[in-house]
């Protein structure tokens, strides 16, 4: 499933739910449905830098041992595929942070799932 994120300062952004999900629980927000106020597009851009950041120092090995073992068979035959890439949080995360920083420039609202 998708989700759209809508804001008057920017275009709209899009993300397949489990990787919102990852966003929107840090800013204690549902993934289904909600609103990041004018108010708090700033303390919420602060929380997902501090996130981007510490994500930097210590990146996640459980995406790429996931992706490693949809493509590659228990034996460890490549099948063919190339070398399994990962997207990190921070790459996921910038179209919203980017949002974030219009949204709060412009002191508009950002919304989702209406």
């Amino acid at each position: 499933m998708l989700v759209t994120f809508k804001s008057k300062a920017a275009g709209e952004v899009t993300m397949y739910q489990e990787h919102a999900r990852r966003l929107l629980d840090l800013l204690h927000k549902d993934v289904s449905r909600g609103v990041i106020t004018a108010a708090e597009t700033g303390p919420a851009l602060a929380i997902l830098e501090k996130e981007v950041a510490g994500s930097r120092l210590h990146p996640s090995t459980g995406e790429l041992e996931h992706d490693v073992h949809v493509h590659h068979g228990e034996n460890g035959d490549d099948a063919g595929h190339e070398p399994a890439a990962t997207v990190t949080f921070a790459a996921r995360a910038y179209p919203l942070m980017e949002m974030l920083r219009a949204a709060s420039q412009g002191n508009n609202d950002i919304l989702w799932g209406v």
